[in-house]
């Protein structure tokens, strides 16, 4: 055979085209819904006996469907104090239906429809976003969200944990306090705990005129727990000065400070500055 001949002359058939067969054409379903998951809200009613506030109880649940491999997992919202063990309602896996005809798939799903899971009869009731642009997708369209019903056992645990004092209760125990020979009651306590650890700052200047002052920096700290100042100094090296920590210990700074010979000789209130008082300049 002549060398370039083309190979319709050479009565050789045409060998087949090889295909790689380690990329698959169609993606697996493992691999194409990975990390994808339906989501739904869900409830079932449960009876309560021997009860006289309610006769059933409305119990919350989040259903979740994953494409993957076709399992549902289900969970029950948590509700503090209501003596019922909640969490996880039904482990992931694969849910048979009631007849028997197989599982349940993404298309047996639907708002406003019933479910039964091993003889527990679940109603589906809203679904989020993804959940319904995935149904879209696949050209099928859900039902609009419902309400969840009324549940008498929320209105019995509101009225079981609202408390509310009598407006005169806080008096009245104060009166006791010291109608006993107690302590006088703390005045300052709520601004204390609102306030506890939280310090305004400010860097103040004082222009000191005599002979040997200039210009002193200071830090001024003004407690919101109740009200107190304390000035400390800024001491430097070499500075000439006798470095001392404090120039007023923590105290209430009175703008008009009243002086007397002995404390209580005077009947007049002083007046002490406030958060609002202090500006920058």
């Amino acid at each position: 055979m002549r060398k370039g001949a083309p190979q319709s002359l050479t009565g050789v058939p045409r060998r087949a085209d090889q295909e790689n067969d380690a990329i698959p054409k169609v993606a697996p379903k493992w691999l194409k819904h990975d990390r994808q998951v339906l989501n739904f809200k869900a409830y079932f009613q449960e009876p309560v006996v021997e009860d006289p506030t309610e006769n059933y109880r409305i119990r919350k649940c989040v259903v979740y469907y994953y494409l993957e491999d076709d399992t549902i997992h289900i969970l029950e919202n948590r509700v503090e104090n209501s003596g019922i063990p909640q969490g996880v309602f039904l482990k992931r896996h694969k849910v048979p239906k009631p007849d028997g005809s197989g599982n349940y798939e993404w298309e047996d799903l639907n708002i406003g429809m019933d479910i039964d899971v091993y003889s527990r009869v679940f109603r589906i009731v809203a679904a989020d976003d993804f959940t319904r642009q995935y149904y879209v997708n696949e050209g099928r369209n859900l039902s609009p969200n419902e309400n969840f019903p009324d549940d008498p056992f929320v209105h019995t645990r509101a009225m079981i944990n609202m408390k509310q004092n009598p407006p005169d209760l806080a008096e009245h125990k104060n009166y006791i306090e010291v109608s006993l020979k107690g302590g006088a009651p703390n005045r300052n306590l709520k601004s204390f705990l609102d306030n506890d650890r939280r310090v305004l700052s400010f860097s103040i200047l004082w222009e000191d005129c005599s002979y040997d002052g200039g210009d002193k920096y200071y830090t001024l700290n003004f407690f919101l727990s109740d009200n107190s100042v304390e000035v400390k100094e800024i001491n430097t090296q070499n500075s000439g000065r006798t470095p001392f920590p404090k120039l007023l210990k923590r105290q209430k700074l009175a703008k008009r400070p009243l002086l007397t010979h002995y404390p209580g000789m005077s009947l007049r209130k002083e007046e002490y500055y406030a958060p609002e008082d202090l500006a920058c300049g």
